[in-house]
């Protein structure tokens, strides 16, 4: 029989339109023959599928009433990156709700959500360097002279929760620092300062399917911006990815195995995307982020890797969603 599939896409953040072409691509790869795939729409003002007019989703037991049938769901493929999406408040409402879903869950998500909390604890990890940084929270006080006593300049600052480098400055002089401190408090209530790691970009792609840790072949990021910001995300032609990325053989296993134990100690589920730089003196790894929900339009990094693994994406989604599924009954 046939499993009925929510597919929550949208969200909250600046996101949204990224978030919508994640979904068509994980749409496009979920088999009919197996699922009854309902995408819903997610803002700040209504969930909603779309049938030939917007039926609104009942919150109370997450279920839609279409052509007079009442549908609940077997397990939610979460597409949002963003709050809710990413940030653990949806988790915690489908926890509620006792309905298994596709990401790491509400404490996980929200851990990696916020940048600054997240480096910490990896850093305890010991498992791999963390670049220098401040974290300022909105309405705390803070001056320019303490940042700079304990950074080097150039810095980043960004948002502490946000996606997709929105609202992110790369600072190369004291004169800039305040306004993109002040630019960053306009995506998010915390801002991080981070100090500058010289070297290459790599990301890889980490999941977990029947008890089984795989690596996906890593990615290196080359920007003809000055950092891999919005612009050369989503414009076709700014930046070269490469996958797979052409890095010793001791680096990529240092690379698979150190995403690897993040992943496992931080308790993640379903796919996830780490964020690294290499640094260029001395062949160190850096970590920057982890992405629990991350882009996967067609041309986007996770299916670029899905790829050069051999595998394709409709098989990657129906093992996902098979995991999750066969992880709740047990």
């Amino acid at each position: 029989m046939k499993k009925n599939i929510a597919l929550l896409a949208g969200g909250y953040s600046g996101e949204f339109v990224i978030s919508i072409k994640t979904a068509e691509t994980i749409e496009k790869n979920l088999d009919t023959n197996l699922y009854n795939v309902y995408k819903i729409i997610v803002t700040k003002d209504e969930w909603y599928h779309e049938h030939g007019k917007k039926i609104q989703v009942d919150k109370n037991d997450f279920s839609l009433l279409v052509d007079g049938h009442k549908i609940t769901f077997d397990c939610v493929f979460i597409a949002m990156h963003g709050s809710p999406g990413e940030d653990g408040r949806i988790q915690g409402y489908l926890d509620m709700m006792q309905i298994p879903y596709t990401t790491c869950n509400a404490i996980v998500s929200a851990l990696t959500f916020n940048k600054s909390y997240c480096n910490k604890v990896v850093k305890a990890f010991n498992v791999v360097n963390i670049a220098n940084s401040v974290h300022l929270i909105k309405g705390e006080p803070y001056s320019m002279g303490a940042v700079l006593d304990e950074l080097k300049l150039p810095v980043f600052v960004k948002p502490n929760e946000s996606g997709s480098s929105l609202g992110v400055s790369k600072v190369k002089n004291v004169e800039e620092l305040l306004p993109a401190i002040e630019k960053a408090f306009g995506e998010d209530k915390q801002v991080l300062i981070e100090e500058f790691i010289e070297g290459r970009e790599l990301t890889i792609g980490v999941y977990k399917v029947n008890g089984l840790l795989t690596a996906l072949p890593a990615t290196e990021i080359l920007s003809q911006n000055e950092f891999f910001d919005y612009e050369a995300k989503y414009t076709p032609g700014v930046t070269k990815e490469i996958t797979p990325a052409q890095i010793p053989a001791q680096v990529k296993e240092q690379l698979e195995t150190k995403a690897m134990y993040i992943y496992r100690h931080l308790n993640c589920r379903g796919i996830v995307r780490m964020d690294f730089i290499l640094e260029a003196k001395t062949n160190k790894l850096f970590f920057l982020e982890v992405n629990t929900m991350p882009g996967q339009s067609e041309n986007s990094i996770v299916p670029q890797q899905v790829r050069a693994a051999g595998m394709d994406l409709k098989k990657f989604y129906g093992d996902l969603l098979e995991d999750c599924l066969r992880n709740h009954s047990l």
